[in-house]
């Protein structure tokens, strides 16, 4: 029978902080990689207010982070960014506040750059099947549908 490791609670503290230090985690992140080491619900209490209090763990930032990174490298607009948010059991005002992260002006032209770059790579020749191939590779991102239809028949 194998062995599992089992951790104490300065073990686990030591364990956690470090994989909060290598990126940004949600609070469900954390709560789930103790679960997973086999701690019981009191020790997980104790280790997530550990790293609350030494500035570990911060919802907020974890957000902006999430958000800034999502839609520079992936180009996921804000319908998809709030999915996964929320996801993550992330609250209403830190979603709005992460949103603060991107201009409007970056997000549009993000939006065009993405959509001009995709209608191009589009071979379909019927311009029904081309208008829908692209519609639907930005709504699976997240851009808004208005924007979406919009740039759709401005291109095609």
């Amino acid at each position: 029978m194998k062995s599992v490791k089992t951790y104490t609670l300065e073990e686990a503290k030591r364990t956690l902080e470090n994989y909060c230090a290598y990126q940004e985690r949600c609070h469900k992140e954390v709560t789930q990689k103790l679960y997973n080491m086999r701690m019981i619900p009191e020790a997980i209490d104790l280790v997530v207010v550990h790293l609350l209090e030494h500035d570990f763990l911060n919802e907020t930032r974890f957000a902006k982070a999430f958000v800034r990174g999502k839609f520079r490298f992936k180009k996921w607009g804000r319908r998809r960014l709030e999915i996964e948010l929320k996801r993550r059991d992330i609250g209403r005002f830190n979603i709005l506040e992460a949103f603060k992260e991107i201009s409007d002006a970056e997000y549009l032209s993000t939006f065009h750059t993405l959509a001009e770059k995709k209608a191009a790579t589009i071979t379909e020749t019927n311009p029904l099947k081309k208008k829908k191939k692209l519609a639907d590779f930005l709504l699976y991102r997240g851009w808004e549908s208005h924007l979406v239809y919009d740039k759709v028949n401005e291109l095609f």
